[in-house]
């Protein structure tokens, strides 16, 4: 990986989604979740985001580290040590002693709360099936547009709507609110909050500008990837205001039940 990101084509892209990425900032699900109930709708469709995360980080470990057998080494040495180190973090990060992954933390965070893991459990007990069929639209859209960029194994289109499409979606305003529901709750979300600020500190600090260079290490001096990078980061923000969406109406559809 070079020491020095292409700037030209990585302001080109954040041009491309600039309008994309004002609209999920300005997005009114951040606003419209006033009260424990809120969160806790919030996180039964969220927790699905938190999984398909995992699987598009171990599409980019299958391609840019080696995990066959027999080993050779790869050609991004740098992006390479960037994705075992997300790895080693979103698998097994270390929460109050023990090892633990993001979306296992995430599950306890649910439960602590009271929000239902069924949904998000069954899927994952026969994850071998995908079968998105049972879930509500907006998930199933989402997580289906994943696993189709996934399937693409297009190198720059996963590690463009990996850097672009999953960064720092949960703004600090989120956290706030969070914190003050967590007070009037007794210590509820206490889980959910340390998921939040493990997710701000990392994505903010270490994980997205080492993310921007494993997307010039990939893409080179390739117009056609730099292309396909900039249509992923649309593509993948799109479904991001898509499905928060669907969960300020699984809100409000609540709210009136």
């Amino acid at each position: 990986m070079r020491n020095v990101v292409p700037v030209t084509s990585i302001l080109f892209i954040e041009h491309r989604i600039a309008p994309l990425r004002e609209r999920l900032a300005l997005h009114p699900l951040y606003s419209r979740i006033r009260t424990p109930a809120d969160i806790r709708t919030f996180m039964e469709l969220h927790v699905f985001a938190v999984w398909d995360f995992m699987s598009l980080l171990k599409a980019l470990q299958q391609q840019l580290t080696c995990v066959v057998i027999p080993w050779y080494p790869t050609r991004w040495p740098e992006s390479r040590r960037f994705m075992n180190e997300i790895v080693l973090g979103e698998e097994s990060d270390v929460f109050e002693g023990r090892a633990i992954s993001h979306f296992e933390l995430y599950l306890e965070a649910m439960e602590q709360c009271g929000a239902d893991t069924g949904p998000i459990r069954n899927l994952v007990a026969r994850a071998g099936e995908l079968n998105l069929g049972s879930l509500p639209q907006g998930v199933a859209q989402f997580v289906g547009a994943t696993f189709d960029i996934i399937r693409s194994g297009n190198l720059s289109v996963m590690a463009a709507a990996f850097t672009f499409g999953r960064e720092d979606v949960i703004p600090e305003m989120f956290r706030e609110l969070v914190r003050g529901l967590n007070a009037e709750a007794t210590g509820a979300f206490r889980k959910f909050i340390w998921y939040l600020e493990r997710h701000i500190e990392v994505d903010g600090d270490e994980h997205g500008p080492l993310s921007l260079r494993m997307v010039a290490d990939v893409c080179g001096a390739d117009e056609t990837r730099w292309e396909d990078a900039a249509g992923a980061a649309e593509l993948a923000l799109a479904a991001r205001i898509a499905f928060w969406d669907s969960i300020v109406e699984a809100i409000a559809q609540r709210r009136a039940g």
